[in-house]
């Protein structure tokens, strides 16, 4: 089975399983690291399905990481105060370049991916909800798989597979930064 396709032209997508996931998320955040570029990791703590955001955020700013970071377990960026945090960051960094980071339902087969696209994440999809796109750039992480009758399945995921995700994403950040 493919695992990723660093040279597919909207993106990569790799299993955090992968031994080498950090260096493969690595290579195109490189890319994209500006230095206008902010973090805006979306998510709550409410929902272990959906930490996976705060949980990169978190694990950025306790490595000191050296770009503006949005959301993490303290202070989440979420369904109720995302509109509000956009109006912050566009008034604080008028020519932000965001990298937007969020937890996502998917097929099945591809539970366990983190998938970085050019373009916009569109927070709450999954769950029914119509938010603001965010971001130039996406990091996502398949968390579940996208059951339309059962649109609260998010609530039964392992804090485990989250905390592994959230990891291999705030290691490839690192990386990025170092090697850029």
């Amino acid at each position: 089975m493919k695992k990723y396709n660093p040279l597919h032209p909207t993106g990569i997508q790799v299993h955090f399983t992968d031994e080498n996931a950090p260096m493969v998320l690595c290579e195109m955040l490189k890319a994209h690291l500006l230095e206008q570029t902010i973090i805006l990791c979306i998510g709550t703590d409410r929902c272990i399905g959906d930490a996976l955001g705060p949980l990169v955020g978190t694990l950025l700013a306790n490595k000191n990481f050296r770009y503006p970071l949005y959301g993490t377990l303290d202070d989440p960026i979420h369904a109720v105060n995302l509109e509000s945090s956009l109006e912050k960051i566009k008034t604080e960094h008028p020519d932000a370049h965001i990298i937007a980071i969020d937890a996502c339902l998917g097929q099945e087969n591809l539970i366990g991916n983190i998938h970085i696209k050019k373009g916009p994440i569109y927070p709450g999809k999954g769950v029914g909800k119509s938010l603001p796109r965010v971001g130039h750039l996406s990091v996502v992480g398949i968390v579940d798989k996208l059951q339309n009758d059962d649109l609260y399945a998010i609530h039964h995921i392992r804090l485990s597979l989250i905390m592994h995700m959230a990891q291999i994403i705030a290691d490839a950040f690192m990386l990025a930064t170092y090697l850029s």
